[in-house]
């Protein structure tokens, strides 16, 4: 695209120019603008790697697709914590929204900071506080999964639509402790708490 020969071994010393070269042309004129949805590979899974390291950095977004959840059968298979946002700020997105969306990462890297102890030790290990962490957090890697319409065919389960603000306040009831009776499994592919609450009472039959 730029008229250049590709490097045959490694990368280009001109790697970042080159990249940051492409990336400027996708701008916002009089006549009209680009929005740009790029798939970038990502080697060895290892972000990073020059390539999309350098990427990234001219990307106002990026949904980054972990193996580990699509093996747990969590669709979209979506890393909340290698992903990452520029307009979540409570500036754009508000408050409540900003504090909710750190509440749960927070939980969530404390969770995978606890993965080795659990898988050394056990959990019975942890303390109460640390069980109480990876409870929720379980639950919220289930909440995260969506009944897409599109995914109806392959799931068998009807697709739904969630407005921001109920996902929002659904994720907030689980920081406060709301669910934490309810079973995980009640949390996978729902729409709102309230339906996971309907299910719990579903799957205790």
């Amino acid at each position: 695209l730029l008229g250049r020969i590709p490097s045959a071994v490694g990368y280009q010393p001109t790697l970042a120019t080159d990249m940051g070269t492409l990336q400027e042309r996708i701008t916002s004129t009089n006549k009209g603008s680009i929005t740009s949805v790029q798939a970038i590979y990502v080697p060895a899974d290892d972000t990073t790697d020059p390539a999309p390291a350098t990427a990234f950095a001219h990307l106002d977004a990026t949904t980054v697709l972990e193996r580990g959840l699509a093996a747990q059968g969590i669709f979209p298979a979506v890393d909340p914590l290698t992903s990452t946002s520029r307009i979540l700020q409570p500036t754009i997105v508000g408050e409540e929204h900003y504090r909710v969306a750190r509440g749960v990462q927070a939980i969530l890297q404390r969770y995978k900071e606890l993965q080795d102890i659990i898988a050394i030790l056990g959990i019975d290990e942890l303390s109460d506080e640390d069980k109480l962490t990876v409870s929720r957090a379980r639950k919220i890697q289930k909440f995260l999964s969506q009944p897409f319409f599109v995914g109806e065919a392959f799931t068998g389960i009807a697709g739904k639509y969630v407005s921001r603000e109920d996902t929002v306040r659904s994720f907030d009831e689980l920081l406060k402790g709301n669910g934490d009776d309810l079973p995980e499994q009640a949390f996978y592919m729902v729409g709102t708490f309230e339906e996971a609450v309907e299910k719990a009472r579903t799957l205790s039959v």
